[in-house]
């Protein structure tokens, strides 16, 4: 987790629910022991066409993340780029591994 993805949840739920909810939420994630924070200062640029990921795909690196879970076909990209080497999996596949 980085602050700038942390903001963006906030952003994103206080418009679909509440400002109160997105609070509790952002709260939670604050407050919760599995939560790794990361603050890349690098910025790989590897997702040329939605540049507003770079944000979650830099954390992912910087945290030595094993994989990116999403269901954005924009970082399918990450497939075909060695270095830095970034997994992507889609929901489906990360239950399987819960």
């Amino acid at each position: 987790m980085s602050n700038e993805i942390l903001y963006e949840y906030e952003e994103i739920l206080a418009k679909r629910t509440s400002p109160a909810f997105a609070d509790m939420i952002i709260h939670v994630i604050l407050n919760s022991e599995n939560i790794v924070f990361s603050h890349p200062t690098f910025r790989f640029n590897l997702i040329t066409v939605d540049p507003d990921d770079y944000k979650f795909v830099d954390c992912a690196i910087v945290a030595n993340a094993d994989y990116i879970v999403s269901q954005d076909n924009h970082f399918n990209v990450l497939k075909k780029i060695d270095f830095p080497k970034m997994h992507v999996i889609r929901i489906e596949e990360f239950v399987k591994e819960l």
